[in-house]
């Protein structure tokens, strides 16, 4: 099943007062929207706008698609963007919330196995009034309450003939659904995904943001292939002329299977064989870069990004430094990332061990990869 994101951005929020609306202005140095896309990193996001926001919203990276004059006309308008694409799961999301987890996606998802729809909230706690100019007018039975949140999570085809069908004037998505007859598990809400509402909102965002810190991981990675007949090696992308080639199922590139392996060590996602297994013939003599392609894309689905990377080659030809800073560049163009994130090296073993007697090429390198 595919899975897509729509982001309602196209409200002005007034109650927050400000010279832009609030999903544009900055949290901890971005604009809030950037931090509410980044957390589904990995998945096609929509980002439904106000005309008059297009120029902001340019730079996010994601499709953008027009809103109109109330949040369900919009949100009809981001499924109706994803019309016919092949999505079968869509997130549907407020962009005034900034701090979505990566656990409530998770959850949202496994419940659209056994349900139409799922949506996040929290049980009401406190007590609960009536009120008239400023005086307790009567008290309400909080059972059963909850506080909604988003993102509400829904299976494409219904949610999009709900929304169709809908008369408009829902307060939110879960409104459409229920009036479509659809059902919508309630998954537990996390107290961190709050909706930025009014000023003192933002303080709150910032306190939770520098809480959260960072998430870092350190993953290493080692291969070995040994020379046989040809006339060039293939190490870190860089087709260098030797006086032998290495042997392997794909294009035994051992530079970049290591860094690959690192990657996947990273998330604890075992290494190339378990992703491509030698066994399976349609990998016979595949380009390492389809490798190391899966595994910075796996990273950046969880929601990781590359800090920074180091290689070392170990043998003692053909010589390493005059193709390094190709290598460095050709690696941070399939990971695209900063060159200078990427470092590639060299070392023999002093004429020790099967690099020593020329038999074989070693490589082991190291991926730092960080979550904020």
């Amino acid at each position: 099943m595919t899975t897509a994101v729509i982001i309602a951005a196209a409200g002005r929020g007034s109650r927050m007062g400000g010279e832009v609306p609030k999903q544009w202005q900055p949290l901890a140095g971005k604009p809030v929207l950037a931090h509410a896309i980044a957390a589904f990193a990995g998945l096609p996001v929509v980002l439904v706008i106000h005309p008059d926001d297009r120029a902001r919203a340019e730079g996010l990276g994601v499709r953008l698609v027009l809103g109109g004059a109330a949040r369900d006309a919009s949100v009809l308008a981001g499924l109706e963007a994803l019309a016919g694409t092949g999505v079968t799961r869509v997130l549907i999301h407020d962009g005034a919330r900034p701090l979505v987890s990566r656990a409530l996606i998770g959850r949202l998802v496994e419940a659209l196995e056994t349900h139409d729809g799922a949506a996040p909230a929290l049980a009401v706690t406190d007590a609960l009034w009536r009120g008239t100019d400023g005086i307790v007018s009567g008290t309400v039975d909080r059972a059963g309450l909850y506080r909604a949140q988003t993102p509400q999570a829904f299976r494409f085809a219904p949610i999009l003939a709900a929304h169709r069908a809908h008369r408009g004037g829902a307060l939110d998505d879960v409104q459409v659904a229920r009036a479509a007859g659809l059902d919508v598990a309630i998954v537990e809400g996390e107290e961190t995904n709050l909706k930025l509402t009014w000023p003192g909102d933002f303080a709150r965002a910032e306190a939770i943001l520098r809480g959260q810190g960072m998430d870092v991981r350190l993953g290493n990675g080692y291969d070995v292939h040994a020379f046989c007949a040809g006339d060039h090696v293939w190490l870190c992308g860089v087709k260098v002329p030797h006086d032998k080639a290495l042997l392997g199922h794909s294009d035994a590139d051992v530079g970049m299977h290591a860094l690959t392996d690192a990657i996947y060590g990273a998330l604890a996602m075992g290494d190339i064989g378990r992703h491509f297994p030698p066994s399976d013939p349609q990998w016979k003599g595949a380009a390492s870069h389809i490798f190391l392609t899966h595994a910075i894309g796996l990273a950046t689905e969880a929601g990781y990004r590359l800090a920074n990377c180091d290689v070392t080659l170990v043998c003692e030809r053909p010589k390493i430094g005059p193709h390094a800073a190709d290598m460095q560049a050709e690696l941070a163009r399939i990971m695209r990332v900063e060159a200078d994130r990427v470092s590639v090296k060299a070392t023999t073993s002093e004429r020790l061990g099967f690099t020593g007697r020329e038999e074989g090429i070693a490589a082991l390198a190291t991926a730092t990869l960080v979550r904020s």
